[in-house]
C-alpha cells in the first residue's frame, strides 16, 4: 500500500475526492501544510477497525505481562469449571 499524500488546501477544494480514496483505500490519507506533514484522515470504518486492532493488542500485551509476571491464569477446562460452578451457585440463590 503506497502513501496518500495531499496538501490541507487540496482538502478544502475536494474533500468528496480525499474522502472517496479514504473509503476505497481502506488506508488513511496524510495532509501537509506548506509542504509540512499536518495532518492524518482516514474513512471511519478504517479508523474502527484500527482502534478494535489496538485494542485487542493492548489486552494482548497486558496478558503477556501477567503471565511473566507469573500472574495465576487457568486453563480452559478450569474455566469452564469456575464458570458452571458460577452459574450452579446462582441458581441455587435464586439469581
Amino acid at each position: 500500500m503506497s502513501t496518500i499524500i495531499k496538501s490541507s488546501s487540496e482538502l478544502r477544494k475536494n474533500y468528496n475526492s480525499i474522502a472517496d480514496i479514504c473509503r476505497k483505500t481502506k488506508a488513511p490519507v496524510f495532509l501537509t501544510r506548506n509542504g509540512v506533514g499536518d495532518t492524518v484522515i482516514m474513512d471511519m470504518e478504517t479508523f474502527n477497525r484500527r482502534e478494535d486492532d489496538l485494542a485487542t493488542a493492548e489486552r494482548l500485551l497486558a496478558t503477556e505481562r501477567s503471565r511473566l509476571l507469573g500472574t495465576q491464569g487457568y486453563t480452559v477446562d478450569e474455566f469452564e469449571k469456575n464458570m458452571r460452578e458460577a452459574i450452579a451457585k446462582g441458581a441455587e440463590h435464586g439469581a
